[in-house]
């Protein structure tokens, strides 16, 4: 088998993920009109930021609606989670929301719903079942949830799936906090059954990829890379950071380094508090211009002790400079980033980063591990800092640099934004689109398929 070395630089045993842009496929290619896109676990009418809603929701909307500019509709499947739901919501023109009856509304954490699927599955054929044959050219599912459906949605329809992972549970497992709870072997089964039955995958990086390749034994010639965007229209620099601090009620002068995200191990928050503690026990006189502001709220195992994190800060003698602010709308979430004198991401694990993405579009500059895709998204020592491993002291000295010269984060911001500006939803749709395209292609011409 023939190497190749992915864009991350990691060595890999076999031929490279074909990416969209080098798909050569005879002729014009009709684009699908609609598809089914499946998200059963949250919906991308959720909050960010709150329980299992987070960068995947931002992904599936922002996807969605640059995919309805193109002229590809989208109908995305979710489950219903509060009672009295309208049966279908448009999110925009042309992307359609539709809530499907599947388990209780309320009280069902992630890890019950594979007990629900079968309901899924069958809301999900009721819909489809009031229209004419061919109403749905594709499915895309995101997670390994919706990817079971999918996977039985497609072969019933005569249709092409293609699946997002987002996140992997052998990736995640091979780099858990300590104490975090891993993923069951049961969804690592699911997701090896959805690489095999998918049509295309869709990876966020060259890592993931390599990983889908590695880890799953997915064909190299089914993955396709397409790096997430960012909506530069709300994540600008815009009026600055004294404006925002201004909105926001910071200090104009202060060292803010920012933790914005779901608070659970995964996202290792404490790894920042540790580091401000190991700052201000090297630097005391630092805390009279320090503002630790922690925006979002608990979400999966960190749902088990939900105060665990004010406890730590307390415990550690610093709660008066961090500011617990729940999770808050993406307006006002692109002014807590420009606020900010640098994002800190020290998570044990990132398909991508998305909100590395959106911090350095806001103009501020990213100080997060070197893991997953964040290599991608931030680039080391001129739009931030990546740091091997999660060693407390080792972010607490980025920071420090930080507090030593304040211009280096509006340096750093600066490079930030102009890199951020290569990563508009625009081109993701649009390379989407063409992974679309190619699966339609490839499934027409290849062998017949039974469909029960």
């Amino acid at each position: 088998m023939s190497h190749y070395v992915s864009r991350l630089g990691r060595r890999s045993t076999a031929s490279p993920p074909r990416s969209p842009s080098r798909l050569r496929l005879p002729g014009t290619l009709r684009r699908p009109r609609r598809i089914a896109m499946l998200s059963v676990h949250t919906s991308p009418l959720h909050q960010p930021g709150t329980g299992d809603a987070g960068g995947m929701n931002v992904y599936i909307v922002e996807l969605a609606r640059r995919l309805a500019e193109l002229n590809i509709e989208v109908e995305v499947f979710t489950r219903a989670t509060t009672g009295g739901l309208p049966p279908t919501v448009e999110l925009a023109p042309g992307v359609l929301v539709r809530h499907v009856d599947a388990g209780p509304y309320e009280g069902l954490a992630k890890e019950d719903l594979p007990a629900q699927l079968c309901a899924f599955t069958h809301g999900t054929m009721q819909a489809w079942a009031r229209h004419r044959p061919g109403h749905y050219d594709l499915v895309h599912s995101h997670y390994w949830l919706s990817g079971h459906v999918g996977w039985l949605a497609a072969e019933r329809w005569g249709v092409p799936l293609v699946h997002a992972m987002h996140t992997m549970a052998k990736v995640k497992n091979a780099a858990l906090a300590e104490g975090d709870t891993p993923e069951p072997a049961a969804r690592v089964i699911g997701e090896t059954q959805i690489v095999g039955a998918a049509d295309r995958l869709i990876a966020n990086t060259a890592e993931e990829a390599d990983d889908l390749v590695g880890h799953y034994e997915a064909h190299p010639d089914k993955v396709a890379v397409v790096h997430p965007g960012v909506n530069l229209e709300r994540f600008r620099p815009a009026d600055g950071r004294l404006a925002a601090r201004a909105r926001l009620g910071l200090p104009p002068d202060a060292l803010v380094p920012l933790f914005a995200g779901r608070i659970q191990p995964l996202k290792a928050p404490d790894v920042l508090l540790h580091a401000v503690a190991v700052l201000l026990a090297e630097r005391p006189g630092l805390r009279s211009r320090l503002v630790v502001p922690v925006v979002g709220g608990p979400s999966g195992s960190g749902l088990a002790k939900p105060e665990g994190l004010q406890k730590l800060a307390a415990r550690l003698g610093i709660a008066d400079v961090v500011r617990f602010r729940p999770p808050v709308r993406q307006e006002e979430l692109a002014d807590w980033f420009r606020a900010a004198s640098v994002l800190v991401m020290p998570s044990h694990s990132e398909s991508f980063g998305l909100v590395a993405i959106e911090a350095q579009a806001a103009g501020t500059p990213v100080l997060a591990a070197r893991v997953g895709g964040l290599p991608v998204a931030v680039q080391d020592g001129v739009t931030g800092h990546l740091i091997p491993g999660h060693d407390p002291v080792a972010y607490a000295r980025v920071l420090g640099a930080y507090a030593e010269d304040p211009a280096m984060s509006f340096r750093m911001g600066a490079a930030a934004a102009r890199h951020a500006e290569s990563f508009g939803w625009g081109a993701a749709a649009a390379a989407t689109a063409d992974v679309y395209t190619a699966a339609l292609h490839e499934y027409r011409r290849g062998p017949a398929k039974v469909h029960g």
